[in-house]
């Protein structure tokens, strides 16, 4: 019990705390990113992957609620971390210098925040499928394709087709790659894994990973802008 104590009420504890679940965060990041990117594949790829989460309930629910409760401790962690920092320098700096530290770093906890309210955003539009936040006009929950299945490649090429919500989208992945690019690293130092030796390499793997991470997501809206998916739409 003391050490569940220590770990949320000393500096150290909570570092941990936001290491860790940012750790668990950015596997989602990836793993998510896999699933999206078989839209490419066609409508039989994703509706087929669709069809699989959706019929394992005993195993997306409880990983939905887990999720929940670990962004929820991240962000507890990041307002508690950032709170403790400022109350220990009451006094800002003669001269502010904003070259010493990055951006990323200068922007984590708003750049964060911001990305939590898309993630809410992105689980009404496509997960909760709230007909008035897709801007259609039309209902997701009613799409299916030939086999009786949930049409996520309909759903997504709909939900995307308008630039509004594709532009909220692109703006809220640059966002959050910018969060990760910093966080990766951060992440290394606060679980003590960082060291000078490889200091560079973890500098370009963090940076490298999170192009990566933008690419791969902005990719999806931009092609349906482009018209990707609307000629399998209209057969």
């Amino acid at each position: 019990m003391n050490i569940i104590t220590n770990l949320f009420s000393s500096s150290v504890g909570k570092k941990y705390i936001m290491a860790v679940t940012g750790f668990s965060l950015f596997g989602f990041v990836i793993a998510h990113l896999i699933g999206n990117l078989q839209i490419f594949l066609g409508p039989e790829a994703i509706n087929r992957y669709g069809h699989f989460l959706q019929s394992n309930m005993e195993i997306i629910w409880p990983a939905r609620i887990g999720l929940l409760v670990i962004i929820a401790l991240h962000i507890w962690a990041a307002i508690k971390i950032s709170a403790e920092n400022k109350a220990a320098r009451p006094v800002a700096y003669a001269e502010y210098n904003p070259t010493v530290a990055s951006y990323a770093s200068r922007t984590m906890l708003m750049s964060g925040l911001i990305v939590f309210f898309f993630i809410l955003y992105h689980l009404l539009h496509f997960t909760v499928q709230v007909d008035q936040v897709n801007l259609t006009g039309k209902s997701f929950v009613n799409l299916h394709d030939a086999e009786g299945r949930h049409d996520v490649f309909a759903m997504m090429v709909l939900g995307f087709s308008k630039p509004i919500v594709s532009l909220f989208y692109i703006i809220a992945i640059s966002l959050l790659s910018l969060h990760l690019s910093h966080g990766v690293r951060s992440m290394f130092q606060s679980l003590g894994w960082k060291k000078k030796s490889y200091a560079n390499v973890l500098h370009c793997f963090a940076t490298g990973v999170s192009i990566f991470i933008f690419v791969g997501y902005v990719s999806i809206p931009i092609a349906i802008l482009l018209g990707f998916g609307k000629e399998a739409l209209s057969k």
